[in-house]
């Protein structure tokens, strides 16, 4: 049974490194789209300035600024989808903890009917 413990303490590690990748992941999506809000929000407010050559090259600021939506919208599906892994993984940590446990308290359960069938034995022997 000791062999399953660690087998299951090993699941553990790695389904923690995997919810943690996804976790990693899903942060630099969202910095990416709240990156290119703030490329968004820069480009209209320059777009608004006196001295702005936006009424000169209105197609290039409305490239700039769709070429950032786009990006934003992208990012944002991308960490939303990380958020699903991240669930998942979360959900399966949780049970493969359980399981761990429950052979723990097992493993432990099991030393100590024997350790009890020992002293049992021992004081049954005429000595």
């Amino acid at each position: 049974m000791v062999e399953r413990t660690k087998r299951l303490k090993q699941l553990l590690t790695l389904q923690e490194q995997l919810k943690s990748f996804h976790e990693m992941r899903r942060a630099g999506y969202l910095a990416n789209a709240a990156a290119a809000g703030r490329d968004i929000a820069d480009i209209m407010e320059r777009q608004s300035s006196v001295d702005s050559l936006s009424s000169l090259f209105p197609d290039v600021y409305a490239g700039f600024v769709e070429k950032a939506s786009t990006r934003q919208r992208k990012n944002e599906m991308l960490a939303a989808s990380e958020a699903a892994k991240v669930a998942t993984e979360t959900a399966r940590t949780n049970m493969v903890e359980r399981s761990w446990r429950e052979a723990l308290r097992d493993d432990e359960r099991k030393a100590d009917d024997r350790a009890a069938l020992e002293a049992a034995e021992r004081m049954r022997k005429p000595g």
